[in-house]
């Protein structure tokens, strides 16, 4: 992944007009209630998988190193062959899941130094101006919207804390301010903060949601029933079973390959829970596509943001990724051509929990998940 090309966008930035005010939330009206109750299944557990750095064909193509992905589980679930990432370099990709707000130049960087967002107002559709990393405490965030309907959320990160030295146990960081140790990986410790979209911001880790962000063990433990199940898992491999890393640090392959084998291992433990089988859904998804075949493509309206004239730096998004759903709600074999990408996840999420739309989840005409991927009834 490179770290470079991010920095010409700063003077295009500088020279951006400055936005006028406008509310960052865009409210759910009573007629897309009503709409919505017609065809959204009773879904009450969502679980999200981010893997990373890879393109459509790379992991959905005959050729692919993730056979129990591209065709096992494939088999089982909802293939979404036109869904985007939102951005290059990854942190905006897992900013836009939990917030809808568009990359900046700092965190199309992917923020070497864990700095403050400094906000200069705000644009349509509920965009905060400015640049940096760690959002003010007052903008929404969907574990934020959760959490004030009633609905329990929670960050499930693997190796953090594993070295104290670099992250704490929960909701683990680094100091404001300071540089971000966690960029590569180490023996024992292969935790991301880049890939950890929770602690970007001030209203979870100035308070008691930072409980929430943990070590990745804590999911089997949740997952016992349905009652101790959060309505959001966000679960993070580390950088090497991500497929981030090729090879990893510790000697494994990493890759598809590593990525494929930690699916193996931990989509059965979610989809036999009981939370699943009553009315789970799982997106297994990827932030962006690079290596060999990265691109900046996009889809479902999106362009130029008010922070970055192009959020996927060359270009006005984070390319053709694929997305795979399963869900009791959902028939084993389908496939979808509708356009989607990470704002599109957002929204469907809101829709399921009857939330307003956060920034770019509200865009007008932006597609949700509907009837082409909620295919069975139980």
């Amino acid at each position: 992944m490179t770290r470079t090309s991010y920095r010409r966008l700063g003077a295009a930035v500088a020279a951006a007009t400055t936005a006028a005010l406008v509310p960052l939330v865009t409210s759910a009206t009573p007629e897309r209630a009503e709409a919505a109750s017609n065809y959204l299944p009773p879904v009450g557990h969502v679980f999200v998988i981010n893997l990373e750095n890879k393109g459509y064909d790379e992991t959905w193509g005959a050729a692919s190193q993730a056979p129990y992905l591209s065709q096992t589980l494939r088999s089982e679930g909802a293939l979404l062959t036109q869904y985007y990432g939102t951005a290059h370099n990854s942190l905006g990709n897992y900013i836009a899941q939990i917030s809808g707000q568009g990359p900046n130049v700092t965190t199309q960087g992917d923020c070497q130094t864990y700095s403050d967002f400094q906000q200069a107002g705000t644009a349509a559709p509920g965009q905060a101006v400015g640049q940096g990393c760690v959002y003010p405490a007052a903008l929404p965030t969907l574990p934020g919207q959760l959490a004030g309907s009633g609905h329990t959320w929670r960050g499930y990160m693997e190796d953090m804390g594993n070295d104290p030295a670099r992250e704490a146990a929960v909701c683990g960081h680094p100091p404001v301010g300071a540089v971000d140790n966690t960029q590569k990986a180490e023996v024992g410790d292969q935790y991301a903060t880049r890939h950890d979209p929770f602690v970007y911001f001030h209203s979870v880790i100035d308070g008691p949601a930072c409980d929430n962000v943990g070590a990745l063990p804590r999911l089997q433990q949740d997952l016992t029933s349905a009652a101790t199940t959060p309505a959001l898992s966000y679960i993070t491999p580390d950088l090497c079973h991500d497929g981030h890393d090729a090879p990893c640090v510790d000697g494994q392959p990493g890759g598809l390959t590593s990525a494929d084998a930690w699916l193996r291992q931990w989509v059965p433990i979610i989809t036999s829970s009981p939370a699943f089988t009553k009315d789970g859904m799982l997106v297994i998804t990827f932030d962006e596509s690079d290596g060999p075949q990265q691109d900046s493509s996009a889809c479902c309206g999106e362009g130029p943001g008010p922070n970055t004239p192009a959020p996927g730096i060359t270009g006005l998004g984070g390319g053709r990724v694929g997305a795979l759903v399963l869900s009791p709600f959902t028939k084993p074999g389908t496939v979808s051509t509708t356009p989607y990408n990470h704002y599109s996840l957002l929204a469907s999420v809101e829709d399921l929990f009857r939330l307003p739309y956060l920034g770019y989840a509200g865009q007008p005409g932006l597609t949700r998940f509907g009837t082409d991927i909620y295919t069975a009834r139980t």
